[in-house]
């Protein structure tokens, strides 16, 4: 266990060290384009003969420019320490009701992926079961399902908002949908994969009890598919949050870490956006880990896992 925690430890310093470094060349540019209108000097002058240099040279050149990297307000690459102070100021700092506060934006994205990875892992689930038991839904539905994969979410999400509001569907609805569409096929594949895992001789084991398909079906192939299921609902509910996400970004509309992406990207506010991509990495994390420990829970009820 220490041995594993030193490990991601070391994984994540390296990451940071590596971010830092990246800092000062990304952002050297702008800094050196405020001082020069500060009155320093700076070689070559002006921004227009610095635009083709390499960067990290400039950084060379100019080390006394360096700290003004790390604390730029808008920077090309904010530091490590920038996205923290902003994630502290948008949690701890701000109420859970208020507009600035990243708990309430992650709430109302959680609350799509939520409804969104419910309807999607039963969708698949439904249709990973026709699919080994019906021999025409694995001719017909997997090849479509494995073909509604090639869309880009990007393209599909806007029809997605358009078709609905004409409708009258709006706010967490279509955002469910489009989250849907991305969690459902990751349950497909790994449920027909477990429905499928029982080997020969068990299912001629279960003819010679002289058992019916349903008896076959809760006895031996369900709980052989849950290692295979649970390891899909990971992958689905991360997929879960990227698709509320992309469907915020369409709306154009306020609440949503999907929002808080938006307006960071429409005002130049660099630190807001990794602020916002951190907190959906929590929250992806968070659920993961929380499939993980009902996976091990349940596994460990069945006999399968110690």
């Amino acid at each position: 266990m220490l041995r594993s925690a030193l490990a991601v430890l070391s994984v994540v310093a390296g990451i940071v060290a590596l971010w830092y470094v990246a800092v000062a060349p990304m952002n050297i540019k702008d800094v050196l384009t405020q001082a020069e209108r500060a009155g320093a000097e700076v070689s070559p002058p002006g921004a227009a003969e610095r635009r083709d240099l390499p960067a990290i040279g400039l950084t060379l050149a100019h080390p006394w420019a360096i700290p003004a990297t790390y604390a730029t307000e808008r920077p090309r690459l904010p530091a490590p320490h920038q996205v923290m102070a902003e994630l502290w100021q948008t949690t701890v700092e701000q109420r859970v009701t208020s507009r600035r506060s990243l708990v309430f934006h992650a709430w109302i994205t959680l609350s799509a992926t939520l409804l969104g990875f419910g309807i999607g892992a039963g969708l698949g689930v439904l249709l990973a079961v026709g699919i080994v038991y019906n021999r025409a839904m694995d001719m017909s539905v997997m090849p479509w399902a494995i073909a509604s994969q090639t869309i880009p979410i990007l393209a599909i999400a806007p029809m997605i908002i358009v078709v609905l509001n004409s409708v009258g569907l709006q706010g967490l609805v279509p955002k469910s949908i489009i989250s849907a569409y991305l969690s459902f096929f990751p349950v497909v594949v790994g449920m027909v994969k477990g429905l499928r895992s029982p080997e020969a001789m068990q299912l001629d084991l279960l003819r010679t009890y002289s058992a019916s398909a349903a008896q076959g079906f809760w006895k031996l192939r369900l709980p052989a598919s849950m290692p295979y299921l649970f390891a899909s609902l990971k992958i689905a509910i991360a997929a879960s949050l990227v698709g509320a996400i992309v469907g915020e970004l369409p709306t154009g509309g306020v609440r949503g870490l999907g929002a808080r992406l938006l307006a960071g990207s429409y005002y130049g506010q660099t630190v807001q956006i990794w602020s916002a991509l951190f907190m959906a990495a929590i929250v992806a994390a968070a659920m993961v880990g929380i499939v993980a420990l009902v996976q091990r829970i349940t596994l460990r009820r069945m006999g399968l896992e110690r």
